[in-house]
């Protein structure tokens, strides 16, 4: 994977805490003394396994080529490897390189940092195959048993798919209340008066 070597663009930094009630300093004094200047720090109080990241949103959008995206730490910027790996060929895509502070050689403007990044996209396309081949086995095991996976059918007796009949007959009440009502899905509620 061909990294961004000898960049001229300007260094970009990300920091993010899980809650409200972590502090972003320990951060933003690190990415201030790596020489990111504020106006180009972006930062969220997010949990990492939320995919609504406004500030990394806003920092992907002033991303340029040449530039290099710098986070105090890998953790910061993917929520797990995969997530990782596929944040940075994005950031490749666009001629940009990574550099994390605290982790040692993860930095796509060197041989070595590319090299490692390399072991990580490998580690990450491992993770995957694993997790596919656990799932047919576990899937093919639980066929052989004599069950076929999914919800268990709903039959038009169950009192749930009733009670959403009749209060879908009701002209006065609309779908989203019958949903918030009973605590199911539009498509949930669709199925059943299918029933």
């Amino acid at each position: 994977m061909a990294g961004v070597s000898g960049t001229s663009g300007s260094l970009i930094g990300y920091a993010r805490v899980s809650t409200d009630d972590q502090d972003l300093s320990l951060q933003l004094d690190a990415l201030r003394q790596h020489g990111v200047i504020d106006a180009f720090i972006f930062t969220d109080k997010a949990s990492g396994e939320k995919s609504e990241r406004p500030g990394l949103s806003r920092c992907f959008d002033v991303l340029q080529k040449g530039d290099v995206l710098v986070v105090w730490r890998l953790d910061r910027l993917g929520r797990s490897l995969r997530d990782l790996v596929s944040m940075i060929e994005r950031l490749e895509t666009m001629g940009v390189a990574f550099r994390s502070l605290s982790d040692g050689v993860v930095d796509t403007t060197t041989a070595s940092g590319r090299l490692i990044f390399n072991v990580f996209g490998a580690l990450a396309q491992f993770e995957r195959q694993v997790i596919a081949e656990r799932t047919k086995a576990g899937l093919a095991a639980a066929r052989a048993r004599g069950r076929l996976g999914g919800r268990p059918r709903i039959e038009g007796d169950d009192p749930r798919v009733i009670t959403a009949k009749a209060l879908h007959r009701d002209s006065g009440n609309s779908v989203s209340y019958i949903c918030r009502t009973l605590r199911i899905s539009k498509t949930t509620l669709y199925r059943w008066l299918n029933v």
